[in-house]
C-alpha cells in the first residue's frame, strides 16, 4: 500500500498540491484575519462563497466534463478547435446574460442574504469573478491531458500565494475588510486568464457546431443536477441560518466549520489517489478484496482525524482564533463527523462508476440534499447553530448509505464488518476519554487531548489486530507493477466529487465481482 500511496501521492502533488497549500496557509493565518475581520465579517464572507460555489455551477452547466470527454474523441485539430470553440462561445453566450441579469437582481439578494445594501459590491464582484472562474477549466484540462504537470503545479500554487498575499495586504494595509477579500480574488482571477488565455486560444476559432453542442450537453447536463445538490448541501445551511440567527452568529459557525473541514485536506488528496487506484486495479482477480482492504485503512484514517477534531476542537478555537470563537467547538466535531461520512461515501460508492452506473449519484445526493433542508427548519429554530451542523452531518450520512446500497447492487464488495466496527468504537473511545480531562491551557489542551485521542486509537487498533502487515505487503505489491501501456484515453466523467475512467465492460466486471464474493 505504502508504494502505491506514493506514486498516488505524486499525482496528488500535480493536481491538488496548490489548493492543500493555500489552505494550510489560510488556516495559519486565522488569527490574524480575526484581528481585522469580526465574526459578523465572517459571516457575510460565508454567505459570498456560499453564492459562488451555487453560481460555479450554473456557470459551467457540466460542461467542463464535457470538454475533456469529448477532446479525447477529436482526431485532429481543428476537431479539437471545433470542440472548444464551440463551448466556449456557447458559455459566454449564455453566461454572458446570466450574468447581466444577477448583477440585476443583485440588490434584492444582497437585502435579502445580509439584510442590508452595504455589501451589495462584493456580492456584485464575486459574481463577476465566478463567470471568470467559470471558463478556466479549459486551459487547466489541456494541461492535464497534455501531462503538463510541472506547469499546472507553478500556475496553481502562484495563484494560491497571490491571492493570500493580497488579501492580507488589503485586508491589513488598506483595512478593506469583506471588499478586500472579494477585490484579491477577482484581480487573481483576472490576472490568472491573462496568463492562462495564451495557453488555450490556439483553439479558439470563430467557429460553432450544433451538433459538438448537443452532445457536450447530453454528457454534461446530468451532471448539474448533482452537483447543485451537492452544494445544497454544504452552503445550504448557511442560507437558512440567515433567517434564525445574526451575522454573528453565522460567523461563529463559519468558522467551525472553517476548523472541522481542515481534515478534508486528507480527503482531498485521497480522492485524487483513489480513482487511478481503484481503476488501476479493478481487472484483478481479487478487486473487490482489495478494495475491502483499503477502505477499511481509509475509515481508519478518517475515525482517528473525525475524535482528534473533535476532542481538540475547543482547545483549538481558543489557542487559534481566541475565545469569541469557543462557541464553534460543537460545529467542529460534527462537521468533522459530515466529512467523515463524506469519504465514507467515496470509499464505498465506487461500484457505480466502475460499472457505469453514473445516474444513481445524483438519486443519493438530491435525497440528502432534501433531508438537508428539511432538518435545517426543523433543528435551526430550537438548536441554532448546533442544529446546522447535526443537519449537514445527517445528509451526508444519508447520502453514503444511499450510494454504498447503489453500489453494492451493481458491483457488491464484501466490507470487514468486524473490523470496522473495531475501528468506530476505538474513535469513540478515544474521544471519550480526550473530552474527559479536566480544563487545560488552550495550547496544552490541544496537545494532551491530541496525544490521548492517538494513544488510545492506536492502542485499541493494535489490541483488536485491525492492522495486519501481511495484507499492506500484499496491496504494496500492487504499487510495483507496471503501469498498462499508453494507448486511447479511456472514456472519463466527472461525478461523485472525482474525475474518474471509465472504459471497462460492466457485464465482465459485475461477474467477476459476484464470482469473488461467493
Amino acid at each position: 500500500m505504502l508504494a502505491k500511496i506514493r506514486q498516488l501521492s505524486r499525482d496528488l502533488a500535480i493536481y491538488g498540491v496548490g489548493d492543500v497549500v493555500v489552505s494550510v496557509v489560510n488556516f495559519l493565518l486565522l488569527p490574524l484575519y480575526v484581528r481585522y475581520l469580526n465574526p459578523a465579517e465572517y459571516g457575510v464572507l460565508g454567505l459570498l462563497g456560499s453564492v459562488e460555489v451555487i453560481a460555479k455551477i450554473f456557470f459551467r452547466w457540466g460542461l467542463d466534463g464535457s470538454f475533456m470527454r469529448l477532446f479525447y474523441d477529436c482526431e485532429t485539430t481543428a476537431d479539437r478547435q471545433r470542440l472548444a470553440s464551440t463551448l466556449f462561445f456557447f458559455l459566454l453566450a449564455l453566461n454572458g446574460v446570466l450574468l447581466a441579469a444577477s448583477l440585476a437582481v443583485s440588490p434584492i439578494v444582497a437585502e435579502q442574504l445580509f439584510g442590508t445594501a452595504s455589501h451589495l459590491q462584493a456580492l456584485q464582484l464575486t459574481l463577476v469573478n465566478t463567470f471568470i472562474i467559470g471558463f478556466t477549466f479549459f486551459p487547466f484540462h489541456l494541461l492535464r491531458m497534455e501531462q503538463r504537470s510541472g506547469e499546472f503545479v507553478v500556475l496553481t500554487l502562484s495563484r494560491s500565494v497571490t491571492t493570500v498575499v493580497l488579501r492580507l495586504v488589503l485586508i491589513m494595509g488598506f483595512g478593506m475588510g469583506v471588499m478586500g477579500v472579494v477585490l484579491a480574488d477577482l484581480v487573481v482571477t483576472v490576472l490568472l486568464m491573462a496568463v492562462l488565455f495564451r495557453r488555450f486560444s490556439a483553439l479558439i476559432r470563430p467557429t460553432f457546431s450544433h451538433a459538438v453542442l448537443r452532445e457536450g450537453l447530453r454528457f454534461g447536463l446530468p451532471r448539474v443536477p448533482h452537483a447543485a445538490a451537492q452544494q445544497v448541501i454544504a452552503v445550504g445551511d448557511k442560507i437558512i441560518l440567515t433567517l434564525f440567527v445574526p451575522l454573528a452568529q453565522l460567523g461563529v459557525y463559519s468558522m467551525g466549520v472553517s476548523f472541522g473541514l481542515t481534515q478534508k485536506l486528507f480527503l482531498s488528496a485521497f480522492e485524487y489517489a483513489w480513482a487511478p487506484f481503484y481503476y488501476a486495479n479493478a481487472r484483478e482477480p481479487d478487486a473487490p478484496r482489495l478494495f475491502s482492504r483499503v477502505a477499511t485503512y481509509g475509515f481508519a484514517v478518517l475515525a482517528l482525524l473525525t475524535a482528534g477534531l473533535s476532542a481538540i476542537g475547543r482547545d483549538l478555537l481558543v489557542t487559534v482564533v481566541g475565545p469569541d470563537y469557543a462557541g464553534a467547538a460543537p460545529i467542529v466535531a460534527w462537521t468533522a463527523v459530515g466529512v467523515m461520512f463524506q469519504g465514507i461515501y467515496l470509499l464505498t460508492s465506487i461500484g457505480l462508476n466502475i460499472t457505469r452506473r453514473t445516474e444513481y449519484y445524483p438519486v443519493s445526493t438530491l435525497t440528502a440534499a432534501v433531508v438537508n433542508v428539511g432538518l435545517n427548519f426543523l433543528l435551526i429554530p430550537v438548536y441554532g447553530i448546533v442544529g446546522a451542523a447535526w443537519a449537514t452531518a445527517v445528509s451526508y450520512a444519508v447520502q453514503a448509505a444511499l450510494a454504498f446500497g447503489f453500489s453494492q447492487r451493481f458491483y457488491p464488495i464484501r466490507y470487514d464488518a468486524p473490523r470496522l466496527l473495531t475501528i468506530g468504537l476505538a474513535a469513540i473511545a478515544a474521544w471519550g476519554l480526550a473530552y474527559l480531562i479536566p480544563a487545560l491551557p488552550p495550547a496544552m489542551g490541544v496537545v494532551v487531548r491530541g496525544s490521548v485521542v492517538v494513544l488510545v486509537f492506536g492502542s485499541v487498533l493494535a489490541a483488536g489486530g485491525v492492522v495486519r502487515l501481511d495484507e499492506l505487503r500484499r496491496i504494496a505489491a500492487l504499487g510495483d507493477r507496471k503501469a498498462a501501456p499508453a494507448g486511447t484515453p479511456p472514456e472519463t466523467t466527472e461525478l461523485a466529487g472525482e474525475l474518474v475512467a471509465t472504459d471497462l465492460a460492466d457485464d465482465e466486471l459485475v461477474t467477476a465481482t459476484r464470482r469473488q464474493n461467493t
